[in-house]
């Protein structure tokens, strides 16, 4: 019997609700909610209890909250911590992390089990910066060292593998699509410049508008937020490129615009994001899970996961070895760096957008892709919780 969409959507709101109340009952919130979420979705889905399922309608509420995900990613990213030595080294760490992931694919002959060599290695390199965003804010590490070091690398753990989907898995070839690439960056800079002129001129009418009406039931700052995520997810789509980057852009937009940032504002999306749409997405991911096909290849999930350790983690756990402070001297200690490792190995949202994008080049299977996206999750509930055990014994100093 096929769930109409409102029994669907009654379902997966449901379990969105109930998820942090499980969460929060568990002894020192051990169980990050995305994992009670994801494992929701799939005993509700089509592979499980088959009581919900994902219709065209629920797909729209889905994107949205992957966009949502990343729009608020984008936002918490600092321009200036990433042009500094650290973004530079976040970004050297994931092109290693690249080269390193096609090395030891080829090397050892995984790519000859599922037959995706390209997708599986920029999966490898992918750290899950807007899963990650809530779990920092919630353990009050934004604003330190360990955790602007985790978002420098979350930050091209993110950005550098959908341009690496949109060069190398691209049907248009490599040079067209560069040149796409470049024609959407312009796209997306004129898109930035409109709001900065207006809010440039004090004496503008529309910016009066604006301030009046962000706290009545207008609500224009929200609404604005959400035309550019759209419009720029809609670019994206224009330029056939994936909606990440569209939200992305976004979210460095928006962030460009009030630089020193906007408390209300932030509330406001976080209520959007966090309460409604974030979940959905989320829950449906756990949807499009194969469980069974998971159980009869587990060796591929648990070879997966020890490259994504070996891969990311261990690569950025020696690139951490080289910050240093004011003074000169090494930032992090070993237990920090494990952390900050073990933060940059949770990869889901990009390794379910890398995974989908296969499957519809055809270089990959629906069943290895319900394995990845498995071993993506597994991440999610292993390496923020094993972060906080590491972490426990020393608190990190703000900057």
């Amino acid at each position: 019997m096929t769930a109409s969409v409102a029994e669907s959507l009654f379902w997966i709101v449901l379990v969105a609700v109930i998820a942090p109340i499980i969460a929060a009952a568990v002894p020192g919130r051990l169980v990050p909610e995305v994992v009670l979420l994801l494992t929701a979705g799939i005993v509700i889905g089509p592979n499980a209890l088959d009581i919900s399922q994902i219709g065209p309608e629920v797909d729209v509420l889905r994107e949205l909250g992957l966009g949502m995900l990343f729009l608020l990613a984008g936002y918490e990213l600092d321009p200036k911590e990433l042009r500094g030595s650290g973004g530079r080294r976040a970004l050297i760490t994931w092109l290693i992390c690249l080269g390193l992931a096609f090395a030891v694919l080829t090397g050892l002959g995984f790519v000859t089990t599922i037959n995706a060599e390209i997708p599986v290695a920029i999966a490898l390199t992918s750290t899950a910066l807007g899963t990650l965003l809530p779990i920092l804010k919630d353990r009050g590490l934004l604003d330190t060292p360990l955790g602007k070091t985790v978002l420098n690398h979350g930050a091209f753990g993110e950005l550098g593998p959908v341009i690496a989907m949109a060069l190398l898995l691209g049907a248009r070839g490599a040079g067209a699509s560069l040149v796409v690439l470049l024609l959407f960056a312009i796209a997306a800079v004129v898109v930035a410049m409109i709001p900065r002129r207006v809010l440039l001129r004090e004496e503008s009418r529309v910016l009066a508008i604006i301030r009046t009406g962000a706290d009545t039931t207008s609500q224009t700052t929200v609404r604005l937020t959400m035309a550019l995520l759209v419009g720029l997810i809609a670019l994206a789509a224009a330029f056939d490129l994936d909606v990440i980057l569209g939200a992305f852009a976004a979210g460095f937009i928006l962030r460009r615009t009030v630089p020193a940032g906007n408390e209300l504002l932030e509330a406001k999306l976080d209520g959007l994001a966090y309460g409604f749409l974030v979940p959905i997405f989320f829950v449906t991911s756990g949807m499009a899970i194969d469980v069974e096909e998971v159980a009869s290849k587990p060796g591929i999930l648990v070879a997966f996961f020890l490259l994504l350790v070996l891969v990311r983690g261990g690569t950025v756990f020696v690139s951490t070895r080289f910050e240093r402070d004011a003074q000169g001297r090494q930032l992090f200690l070993p237990r920090e760096r494990g952390q900050i490792a073990l933060y940059a190995t949770t990869g889901l949202p990009i390794i379910v957008a890398v995974t989908g994008v296969a499957v519809d080049a055809g270089e990959m299977t629906d069943a290895n892709a319900s394995i990845l996206v498995t071993a993506g999750a597994v991440t999610v509930l292993l390496m923020p919780l094993s972060a906080m055990l590491l972490g426990r014994r020393a608190k990190p100093q703000p900057v």
